[in-house]
């Protein structure tokens, strides 16, 4: 017996023992959390026994790394990595629960707002949440306890190239069989959760980084002849004008009031007998207030700033990262540089310091005359939410600093207490929370209707101020509110079941456009914050043919309405598209073979928008091409400080 114990801890102490256990605990750990913390929607044995096989090989090539390593240090440095890994995949985790996507190499660069993100991440946490990394632990008390003696001998360099050669082999079969199921995996869409579904989470990085550094390589490799294709794309997808609206806001202000984080189905909800959102929903009733009922959001990870950049550009957010860190020195022709060479003063005003999504770069790119950020108001300490000033004082002293602008003016408004997590003293909540059980969820409900107070307050001040009658109010949720994390609460306060389609449902945002004159009406088109200009500038008398611009304008009759989602899944009237599967949008039926190829052409499209929109901003292609009468935005000429 002795001798056989003896052999089990002289077998235990080889390095090969302990590496192939770290393999294995890795792999496993993966695998777990890949089926029960991501939505991956896998379906089948095959798919299942892809999920279940794709951890090893990473596993294998990452944490054999440390076999180049000699003495003790190999086995230093296969801790090091995995622990490198396990935060990697933590990390994920906690980003899926509220993005339902995937860390990207740009999004780590994105440091300018770790700190302003901490309360966010603690609601985040789950109890259980210290099993992730338990097995570390385990393996690091094997080595702070001596139960593994360390084998200073280094690994025979034969040996090595078996196992690297063995974990080539498990990767090209791996990879062939998810190519089985799914062709042209990593050359066709935009879906991240793909990308982990088949190849798993490690290897996604591996890809996300290749991703990358070919975007930041385009820039170098543009040249002016790379333009020509996107306009004559944009132009021959341009929408002629609806005569009736065009111009019918000539010389009028025009006001953004970003909504943050609101969604439609907020619009007449009734909460414990009361509305929600009272404002809001007689707005959507107002003679003047066009109020488009199937418009989507298309942010992606920029969010916040993903909705900005959309709508002032009328091109797509990154599939990676956000471009307002990262391209925030392209040239652009954003609605401020463009209305400036119409006599606008240009303006955004927001409660949160100016290097947060890095606004204070790109603000001077798309030519915002002025930006007030949180060192124009009084930050009091009760006044504060987590993301800057809370909306009502906010806008309380935004009133002064609006009034002071030379006229006509285009501004933006972004509220913040409406934002994840959703905390609200009870001081100001005038409704009760929600009854799900879940925190984030129930008082999401509190912090619509405070933001729902908000907007009353300033249409108030706006008309005291004289400007309402003069100024076009463009209201616009950014983002989703609740994510889809917590579908299973969104069951209880819609009472239906949420399917997929109920869930990309789920992704329309309020659109309310508040035009002096004309006749207000609900709008039934489907749309998406791509639109958004377009439809301003014809609004304003202000033809976009010319333009490179991806959305059409809302009012015309030959608006586009295929909206595309970032991860290349897709909205219209009469087709919905999600992970692969083609809905009819009326009914939520899967549709049918005979209408597949419409479906398909559809996706094509979509596909092909994204591209062309991800080629203008990689390769920063605006710089070789200028419309008439258009002059270049010069940032040398903006200072936001004072």
């Amino acid at each position: 017996m002795n001798n056989i114990i003896q052999k089990g801890h002289s077998l235990f102490n080889k390095y090969s023992v302990f590496f192939f256990m770290a393999v294995f605990l890795l792999w496993i750990k993966t695998y777990i959390a890949q089926i029960t913390q991501f939505k991956l929607g896998v379906e089948g044995p095959f798919q299942h026994f892809l999920l279940f096989i794709n951890p090893l090989g990473s596993s294998l090539l990452f944490l054999g790394i440390a076999l180049f390593f000699k003495g003790r240090k190999k086995y230093s440095w296969l801790m090091v990595i995995y622990f490198i890994l396990t935060v990697l995949l933590y990390s994920n985790i906690l980003y899926y629960r509220f993005f339902n996507d995937f860390i990207t190499l740009p999004t780590l660069t994105q440091t300018k707002n770790a700190g302003e993100i901490g309360g966010s991440v603690v609601s985040l946490l789950k109890p259980y949440d210290f099993l992730f990394f338990i097995d570390f632990l385990l393996l690091l008390a094997f080595l702070a306890f001596r139960f593994v003696k360390m084998e200073i001998r280094d690994v025979n360099r034969g040996k090595i190239n078996v196992l690297f050669s063995l974990t080539l082999s498990i990767s090209c079969a791996h990879f062939a069989l998810a190519e089985l199921d799914r062709p042209e995996l990593l050359t066709r869409g935009f879906d991240r959760n793909y990308i982990v579904k088949y190849l798993g989470l490690y290897n996604y990085v591996i890809y996300d980084a290749v991703q990358s550094t070919q975007a930041s390589t385009q820039r170098v490799m543009a040249n002016s002849d790379d333009i020509s294709e996107i306009y004559n794309y944009t132009k021959s997808n341009y929408a002629e004008p609806n005569p009736d609206y065009f111009g019918v806001g000539k010389g009028m202000n025009v006001v953004f009031f970003h909504l943050e984080s609101f969604q439609n189905f907020l619009i007449d909800y009734k909460l414990h007998g009361e509305e929600v959102t009272p404002f809001l929903n007689s707005l959507t009733k107002d003679k003047n207030t066009t109020y488009f009922d199937n418009f989507f959001h298309q942010t992606a990870h920029g969010k916040t700033s993903d909705a900005e950049f959309i709508l002032e550009n009328s091109l797509y957010g990154l599939p990676q990262g956000s471009a307002f860190m990262t391209k925030s020195l392209n040239t652009y022709q954003a609605a401020p540089a463009i209305l400036g060479n119409h006599g606008y003063t240009s303006a955004v005003f927001h409660g949160n310091s100016g290097s947060f999504w890095n606004r204070d770069e790109v603000y001077k790119s798309f030519g915002y005359d002025r930006f007030f950020d949180s060192s124009y108001y009084n930050m009091e300490p009760e006044d504060l939410a987590q993301y800057g000033l809370m909306d009502k004082p906010f806008l309380k002293e935004s009133m002064p600093l609006l009034k002071s602008l030379p006229q006509p003016f285009y501004t933006k408004l972004i509220t913040v207490t409406n934002h994840f997590p959703f905390p609200i003293d009870k001081k100001d909540a005038t409704i009760a929370p929600h009854t799900t059980g879940v925190p984030s969820v129930d008082s999401y409900f509190q912090t619509a209707r405070y933001a729902d107070e908000a907007l009353k307050q300033f249409f108030t001040s706006l008309e005291q101020a004289g400007l309402l009658d003069h100024t076009i109010i463009i209201m616009y949720g950014d983002h989703y509110g609740i994510s889809k994390e917590n579908n299973e609460e969104m069951e209880q306060v819609l009472g239906k079941k949420i399917t997929p389609f109920e869930s990309t449902g789920l992704q329309r945002v309020p659109l309310l456009i508040r035009v002096p004159g004309i006749e207000g009406r609900v709008n039934h088109e489907y749309s998406g914050q791509i639109d958004i200009l377009p439809t301003v500038l014809h609004l304003l008398g202000i033809d976009t043919k010319e333009y490179i611009q991806f959305g059409t304008d809302l009012f015309s009759k030959q608006h586009d309405d295929l909206i595309p989602f970032r991860n290349g899944d897709f909205v219209s009237s009469s087709i919905t598209s999600i992970d692969g599967k083609f809905y009819d949008s009326t009914t939520g039926m899967e549709l049918e073979n005979d209408k597949l190829a419409k479906a398909q052409k559809a996706w094509e499209t979509v596909e092909q928008k994204l591209l062309l929109s991800d080629k203008v901003v990689n390769g920063d292609l605006l710089r070789f091409y200028t419309p008439k009468d258009f002059v270049p935005v010069d940032r040398t000429k903006y200072n936001y400080h004072h």
